[in-house]
């Protein structure tokens, strides 16, 4: 667990309520309940903001457990944000991404702009213009 004045880190992924309400909050895409129960059970390691016994923000690692691997759903509700507590989410992704994962995995992740100025502290560089991160919905 990580300390930072009045927030802490928990190494554990979110319940599907504090999830969505999570998602929605920071602006993220939301999902309906159905998907976030198939998807949060399937994480390969999460990380839960902490102020005091509110979750306030949150992060995900998924992937193939070998292979690939992406950093998700880094999000931190408004009220909270401006507070440096972005990086002590990738703080403690980043430590499970170099102590837990394969030397030759691949971590990848879609970047908002302007977060992508975050990921650039913990290592995470643009891949354009050789690759370009692509996406579809299913309907």
């Amino acid at each position: 667990m990580t300390q930072h004045d009045d927030y802490r880190i928990e190494p554990r992924v979110p319940g599907i309520d504090d999830y969505l309400r999570l998602r929605y909050l920071s602006g993220l895409s939301p999902f309906s309940k159905e998907a976030a129960e198939r998807g949060l059970p399937n994480s390969i390691f999460g990380v839960c903001l902490m102020s005091g016994d509110a979750v306030i923000g949150m992060g995900r690692i998924i992937g193939d457990g070998g292979c690939f691997f992406q950093v998700t759903d880094v999000a931190i509700m408004p009220e909270h944000q401006g507070r440096g507590l972005g990086k002590m989410i990738m703080a403690a992704l980043t430590n499970h991404i170099e102590n837990q994962l394969p030397k030759t995995a691949y971590v990848s992740l879609i970047a908002d702009v302007p977060a992508n100025r975050l990921y650039r502290q913990f290592g995470f560089a643009e891949t354009a213009p050789r690759s370009v991160g692509m996406a579809r919905k299913v309907a």
